[in-house]
């Protein structure tokens, strides 16, 4: 473990507060212990952090998220996906593989969520000829976290999303009984049908999905004008 992860591993448990910790646990299924710092306060602490310690310099940024990955505490991972919005406009072609570690580790929705769609999502627009290899075997995966993160890469791209990929996808994972799957597509939808009602709507309407994923589809769309 480096110094700098070290002084802040440790300036975070001066904060910890186990009364808190403890509905934070539970909300996550137990999955996970927590320091019992809330988001705000967490965020609050990590730029005072930075302020007196600064960042880390290039390539450390990631090493440094990689050494909190590994911390027990939830919270910790948390602040690793900071230190890797920082890297993000330093990364390099081959730091894919570091991002997919970070998305099978300790998966669960608060980290894989951000990690698909803006640490994945803004290096495979940054290096579109990652897309179709990785993607690719994303879908195809053993792993439903590494299916999501196919299917939520393109959460933010609006226009330039790849829609004919992005209906391939969820095409190949409609019929899954898995929520965290269900729940990716009825959102990835909705997020496109703000870009394109139209192609929304007649996707749906020609495809069966689960209700889950057709109510997550149609929230949007639906809403009162």
């Amino acid at each position: 473990m480096s110094e700098y992860t070290d002084k802040l591993a440790a300036w975070f448990r001066r904060h910890a507060d186990r009364e808190k910790a403890l509905p934070m646990e539970s909300y996550m299924r137990n999955r996970f212990s927590f320091l019992g710092i809330k988001t705000p306060e967490r965020t609050s602490i990590t730029k005072r952090f930075w302020s007196m310690h600064g960042l880390p310099s290039g390539k450390e940024m990631l090493v440094v998220a990689q050494e909190l990955w590994q911390l027990p505490e939830r919270e910790f991972q948390n602040v690793a996906m900071a230190f890797l919005e920082k890297y993000g406009k330093l990364a390099v072609k081959e730091d894919i593989d570091a991002f997919e570690r970070f998305v099978t580790t300790k998966p669960w929705w608060d980290t894989v969520d951000y990690l698909a769609s803006h640490t994945m999502g803004d290096h495979l627009r940054k290096f579109p000829e990652l897309i179709p290899a990785y993607t690719e075997r994303w879908i195809e995966s053993d792993d439903f976290w590494l299916r999501r993160t196919a299917i939520l890469y393109q959460l933010r791209y609006k226009q330039r999303t790849d829609v004919a990929r992005l209906f391939d996808y969820i095409l190949r994972c409609k019929d899954e009984k898995e929520f965290f799957i269900r729940k990716a597509i009825g959102w990835a939808l909705r997020e496109y049908s703000k870009t394109d009602e139209t192609a929304v709507r007649e996707f749906v309407s020609v495809n069966e999905l689960s209700p889950l994923s057709e109510r997550e589809a149609l929230k949007y769309v639906n809403r009162p004008k």
